[in-house]
């Protein structure tokens, strides 16, 4: 080996050892003896990675052998009563740089780090432009004022805003890869393009919205782990919106682009966690009826199966949650139950031959099902007739007393089949049912199927009036077979 190329593999050597790690050298002027944070994003939470003091000439140093996972990170001073932020910055694949900042106006000065010189201009812009945007704002938010008095505001305030876009484009295009370029493609919208016209000389009315559903993660990647390091929940809400506007609430077909996304974020072991425990959590307690079983399927393909790592405590009680919530969800056939009534005779809720079954499990002392109660008495005696419906209520508490004091407190009717649920000849209700609150509502068809659970009793008129609706349009337009002709 030359002493030329020993020389130069020398040089190559010290200076990757001298990039391992990070050292961040911050000089903040009206910031001097006192103790700082070094803090960051993950998930939606904020975390500290490291403490220092700062000096009388207000500098501080964080240093540390392993280098920083990427993403945006902030200061933080300890004061007396509590922790107050001081401002944010960046931390990208360069993490040997200075930055000099002042703590009454905040322009910064970054001294062997592109990253953060690019952030730094952007805070700086941005300040600007939305002190430029005030005026316009307070006119465009002013609601006595009319549509055309507004529009020069409008405009104004369109270029202020088209600039700082300009620039986010510029950084894009102009320094990709930095973790300022990945934070402006978090917020860059998709442009769709106008819909072409079908052979007939027709527009294609679909092609918008699925291009937009096909492009939609177009500028963000979902196996980049800075994107879950963000000082927003850019992921978790652009993965929330995309499953809950651009698809069939359905739980298939959500649970197949559910496995899509994970497929996606899989490349990174970070967002493939972040992935699936925020798609399973979306749907443990959905707004939609029916949608938890979404959260069953993720639970048996992702987590009882061992395909995501998890502490076992975490494991054991999710797959316990998702063993109860699957006892009885919507389309599967109702466990049958038989209990004792107020005279001590064994009734089953399979006898009850009504089009509808409402299985309603309460207590006597419970306060809301105090309220519910004459709710759905009131309900059952204006709609019975109407819908064909017969009620199966078991009382939990032990008290048959306090269940016959009840149904004549309630003035519960007699057709109703009221019954003492732990003078049970089946499993409990517990054991059949997912049921930890009272009271809990189900609704059962005559063939015996959950159809609705987790409903209101004022959410039942509007619910009967829909399915019987839906009923008959499916049944209209069920297809028959045309008759076979020689």
């Amino acid at each position: 080996m030359t002493i030329r190329l020993l020389c130069l593999f020398l040089f190559v050597a010290t200076t990757t050892f001298a990039q391992e790690g990070y050292k961040l050298d911050f000089k903040v002027k009206g910031l001097k003896d006192t103790t700082v944070y070094l803090g960051f994003h993950y998930w939606e939470g904020t975390y500290i990675k490291d403490t220092a003091r700062v000096d009388q000439q207000g500098k501080v140093t964080f240093t540390g052998k392993k280098p920083l996972n990427q993403g945006i990170y902030f200061l933080v001073v300890k004061n007396k009563k509590d922790n107050s932020r001081i401002f944010d910055f960046v931390v990208g694949k360069d993490q040997q740089w200075s930055l000099e900042t002042d703590i009454q106006d905040y322009k910064f000065k970054v001294t062997g780090d592109e990253d953060n010189r690019l952030f730094a201009e952007h805070v700086e812009l941005n300040t600007s432009l939305q002190k430029q945007a005030e005026p316009y704002i307070k006119i465009l938010r002013d609601s006595t004022l009319k549509p055309e008095q507004k529009k020069e505001a409008n405009e104004e305030f369109k270029k202020i805003k088209d600039k700082l876009i300009s620039y986010q484009n510029e950084v894009i295009a102009k320094h990709s890869g930095t973790v300022t370029s990945k934070l402006f493609l978090a917020t860059k919208e998709i442009v769709v393009p106008d819909p072409p016209r079908k052979a007939d000389g027709s527009i294609d009315s679909s092609f918008q919205f699925n291009y937009y559903r096909d492009h939609y993660f177009e500028y963000f990647d979902l196996s980049d782990e800075v994107n879950i390091r963000l000082p927003r929940p850019f992921y978790r809400d652009k993965v929330y919106d995309y499953l809950d506007r651009l698809f069939l609430q359905h739980p298939d077909t959500l649970t197949n682009v559910v496995d899509r996304l994970a497929l996606k974020a899989g490349k990174n072991q970070e967002t493939y966690k972040y992935m699936v425990w925020k798609c399973m959590t979306h749907y443990q307690q959905p707004k939609i009826m029916g949608l938890d079983e979404v959260y069953v399927n993720i639970v048996d393909k992702y987590i009882a199966s061992g395909k995501l790592d998890i502490d076992e405590t975490i494991k054991k009680n999710t797959i316990d949650y998702a063993n109860k919530v699957r006892k009885a969800m919507i389309g599967r056939t109702a466990p049958n139950l038989m209990m004792q009534d107020q005279n001590l005779q064994p009734k089953s809720m399979y006898d009850i031959k009504n089009k509808y079954t409402i299985l309603f499990i309460y207590s006597p002392d419970c306060g809301h099902c105090r309220e519910e109660t004459p709710k759905l008495v009131d309900f059952y005696n204006k709609y019975k007739t109407k819908f064909d419906i017969g009620v199966y209520a078991p009382s939990i508490d032990t008290s048959m007393k306090k269940m016959r004091d009840f149904i004549k407190e309630m003035k519960i009717p007699g057709t109703w089949v009221t019954v003492n649920a732990p003078r049970t000849y089946t499993k409990t209700y517990g054991e059949l049912y997912f049921a930890e609150t009272t009271p809990s509502l189900y609704i059962i068809d005559n063939k015996k199927k959950i159809i609705a659970r987790k409903l209101s009793v004022t959410d039942l008129p509007d619910f009967f009036e829909k399915h019987e609706r839906f009923s008959k349009t499916r049944a209209n337009n069920e297809k028959v077979e045309p008759k076979k002709t020689r």
